[in-house]
């Protein structure tokens, strides 16, 4: 009897649903700890100098590869090895699988070198001869070799500036262009004057535009002159222009420490650098400041517009049939597919709003859009529209906790409603507001399917931040990594050498989700110490 009465109050105090739910947090955690660990392992692996094997096969032909995993063949007899084999541009194909029985020795000689160029992956192979502006080598080392690439790679620098000053011009040039289409489309408002003097300045710009152009084509092509000769373990002989060539290393000779120098400067690339190879090679800066840019501007939509809807909502509008609609409005807002928002943004926002822009401010531009097309404006107010109902029921409930007292004790010492809003009930809802805005953020930052009709693109020309007034183009279009992962991961011809930079990418966006999202939590949790009270 006893023994029941111990089971029915284990039961009625809800003991076993605590442990559950306990059980139920362990496992998720468990299970984001898990993916994320895959992702690291599979992503931030490639960028490892790897040892490059010499393979002598039982047909008598040789090949250098560098091993990437093991598993047993289809019928679970044997063993075989999936290589790297590079050379693209000779074999085809950029990896191979060989089983182990194939194999007659494996080893890792120290002549082996790893390219890795502009295009066509990895070059695995041997050093041959170096033609150089200097001298031409017939018995070339690896420091040779370095050598030669740090001078074609300083000319290449010096080049650069020209690039900058082409940018100049071309946007200068573009500016009067447009100054002259606005004249023309106004032909009865126009100064004649005011044309000749536009049209001459742009004729200077152009003309000097195309003598750089001239100038950095002559000087491109004395560096790509420069030539290195490798040949494979086969024999096939490559020749490769050192501009072609974004660094050469002997991985089979590398000590642990040069080994660690090379995979931080790699990760360095990853995060500053321009992508390269179709997006598979290279860095994600484009990606990276896109993804951010985009949540930055989205948030300065949705988190004003979702508190201001709140707040009347909860604080000044009667309670009735038109309120309660609206609520479950809001509430149903909330599971509607993310693709339907990316079809009204690409109805209501670029063919909309952006071509009324267009046709009121840009006219004479017309009919190459300005407004009218995908960018980062219209690609922010879409997805501010999907994550403000989130907004919205967090700064509700966040308010609906207040208790009643603190209303009326602030309106027992004078203070009108207004006041009492905002120096009462805001500043105590204010972590409950930054929760909606972290869950906002987070799944704005995963969204892709909205972005991809309203201003993503898979290589973008230009920021939409730079020096050139106004500074932040609105109107640009921009990269996003949830985008470059689904365009390398399901778009890419080689699937198999864009697996790395997927799981790369992947990191890359949990990671700068957790770093603003802990910005805002730690936000939150000082404004919960500030005006903490009962349950806040």
């Amino acid at each position: 009897m006893k023994k029941n009465q111990n089971m029915n109050k284990f039961w009625r105090v809800g003991e076993p649903m605590v442990w559950l739910s306990g059980a139920a947090l362990a496992m998720t955690l468990l299970s984001a700890l898990v993916l994320l660990v895959v992702v690291m392992v599979n992503g931030l692996g490639v960028f490892w100098p790897s040892a490059v094997h010499k393979l002598e096969l039982k047909d008598g032909s040789l090949l250098a590869g560098s091993l990437i995993r093991t598993e047993k063949t289809a019928d679970a007899s044997a063993l075989r090895h999936q290589y790297k084999i590079a050379n693209r541009d000779l074999y085809g194909l950029d990896f191979r699988w060989i089983d182990v029985a194939d194999i007659v020795a494996s080893t890792t000689p120290a002549e082996l070198l790893v390219l890795e160029r502009m295009e066509y992956g990895d070059f695995y192979g041997q050093l041959k001869a170096l033609n150089t502006a200097n001298q031409k080598s017939q018995a070339p080392t690896l420091e040779a070799l370095r050598q030669a690439l740090a001078q074609v790679t300083a000319s290449k620098e010096a080049l650069s500036e020209l690039d900058e000053r082409l940018q100049d011009l071309n946007y200068a040039s573009e500016g009067l262009r447009l100054q002259l289409l606005k004249l023309d489309y106004k032909p009865q408002t126009a100064d004649d004057a005011q044309r000749r003097r536009l049209g001459d300045e742009k004729q200077i710009i152009d003309r000097e535009f195309v003598e750089l152009v001239q100038l950095q084509t002559r000087r491109l092509a004395e560096i790509r002159k420069q030539t290195a000769t490798f040949a494979d373990l086969g024999g096939q002989k490559k020749d490769i222009v050192l501009a072609d060539i974004v660094q050469a290393y002997a991985p089979n000779t590398m000590t642990l420490t040069d080994k660690l120098i090379f995979y931080a400067g790699k990760l360095y690339e990853l995060v500053a650098g321009e992508p390269r190879e179709s997006n598979t090679e290279g860095g994600l800066f484009p990606a990276i400041f896109g993804t951010v840019m985009l949540i930055f501007v989205m948030s300065l939509f949705s988190f004003p517009l979702g508190v201001i809807a709140a707040v009347y909502l909860r604080e000044y509008a009667k309670e009735g049939l038109l309120v309660r609609i609206v609520r479950i409005a809001v509430n149903n807002l909330a599971g509607i597919p993310s693709i339907v928002y990316g079809i009204f943004g690409l109805g209501f926002f670029v063919y909309g709003i952006g071509s009324g822009i267009d046709q009121l401010f840009f006219p004479e531009r017309l009919p190459t859009p300005t407004f009218g097309t995908g960018g980062l404006l219209w690609a922010s107010l879409t997805l501010a529209l999907l994550t403000v109902p989130v907004v919205i029921v967090a700064t509700e409930e966040a308010l609906g906790a207040i208790p009643r007292e603190m209303r009326e004790g602030s309106y027992a010492l004078g203070s009108t409603k207004f006041q009492t809003l905002v120096r009462v009930l805001l500043p105590m809802a204010s972590p409950g507001i930054l929760t909606g805005l972290i869950l906002a953020m987070a799944r704005a930052a995963g969204e892709v399917a909205p972005l991809m009709i309203t201003g993503v693109v898979k290589l973008a020309p230009a920021l939409p931040l730079d020096g050139n007034f106004p500074y932040l183009h609105l109107e640009r279009k921009f990269m996003h990594l949830g985008f470059h992962i689904y365009d390398i991961g399901f778009q890419s011809p080689n699937v198999e050498a864009a697996k790395p930079m997927v799981y790369v990418t992947a990191l890359l966006l949990v990671l700068i989700v957790l770093l603003m999202s802990s910005v805002a939590i730690r936000l939150r949790n000082r404004m919960k110490k500030r005006y903490t009270f009962g349950t806040f």
